[in-house]
């Protein structure tokens, strides 16, 4: 059933009673079977994947193959119930604690869970550039929304996730432009009876698993129904060059510490003390500026070489 733990680990309550409140809706016995099957001691033990570590020698492109296929021995959530709760607007870090948790529980995932646990897996790669990809399709009347995580290693464009449809997640970074590996997605949803109707693209992930940053989700969006064939592959080109941009340039503010070291000497700061100090004085009515105490010179300096 798929509300019993991989290997017998605990699962968080919170996790369990959301499986509880499934099982109660749509079994007659939903309680009863839960706890039936809760508190067995003969179920076999499910394999637990591992969670891929590398050697810093290993390549890139085999870092992303282990990533992806620890993503895919999780497996896809085929149930309807959402087993951990994503929310696009939480910071970076709060996202990151959350895929911690998936690997600590190793449950079937869906598509955004992978995007998230791609993320989390692929920090250290920080020669990797990743940004999240959505797709809008329409088939037999319905629209359904897919969304994987792109991934750039030496101009080459690939991706990251999972999905029902093996050619709708992992791609080897071997895509020339943005704009090929899109039309690829393209041509296997094409291969799904599916028609793509958007693509949202985001921007650059950042490495640091401490961010309060917010993960910018849709950056650009095109509509491949105002857009024409030329138009879509520019916009998507000019995203690409975006991004790139935004990496050349640096984000967020400069460094603190290299501010402090281009700074004079702390003595010299000092000395600026007294001056505000003077300044003030002059806006007294008098007018008239205090004279400075020559007994107190000796003090002051002392006070300065401490600083």
């Amino acid at each position: 059933p798929f509300f019993v733990n991989r290997g017998g680990l605990p699962v968080d309550e919170p996790t369990w009673e959301r499986m509880w409140r499934h099982v109660g809706r749509i079994h007659p016995e939903g309680d009863r079977v839960a706890q039936r099957i809760r508190g067995a001691a003969d179920l076999p033990k499910i394999p637990i994947p591992s969670v891929p570590v590398f050697q810093p020698s290993t390549p890139i492109p085999e870092r992303l193959e282990a990533v992806q296929r620890y993503i895919r021995e999780l497996q896809y959530n085929h149930t309807g119930t959402q087993f951990f709760e994503i929310k696009k607007s939480r910071p970076l870090t709060g996202l990151m604690d959350l895929a911690k948790e998936m690997t600590k529980e190793a449950l079937p995932i869906k598509c955004l869970e992978a995007v998230i646990l791609g993320i989390y897996l692929t920090n250290n790669m920080t020669t990797l550039d990743r940004f999240p990809i959505s797709f809008k399709t329409h088939f037999s009347g319905n629209y359904f929304r897919h969304i994987v995580l792109g991934v750039n290693f030496g101009g080459r464009y690939g991706a990251l996730g999972i999905s029902r449809r093996e050619e709708l997640m992992y791609k080897a970074p071997v895509f020339r432009t943005l704009s090929e590996l899109i039309f690829d997605f393209e041509e296997a949803y094409r291969r799904c009876w599916h028609t793509l109707k958007k693509v949202k693209l985001g921007h650059c992930v950042s490495h640091d698993p401490h961010s309060v940053e917010q993960i910018e989700w849709k950056r650009s969006i095109l509509d491949l129904d105002k857009l024409t064939r030329e138009d879509f592959r520019k916009e998507l080109e000019r995203h690409a060059r975006d991004m790139r941009l935004k990496i050349g340039k640096g984000t967020g503010p400069p460094s603190p510490t290299k501010d402090r070291k281009k700074d004079v000497s702390s003595p010299q700061r000092g000395q600026a003390s007294p001056h505000r100090r003077n300044s003030r004085g002059d806006r007294r009515p008098s007018g008239e500026k205090k004279p400075a105490d020559p007994k107190a010179m000796p003090d002051l300096n002392g006070y300065q070489i401490r600083v």
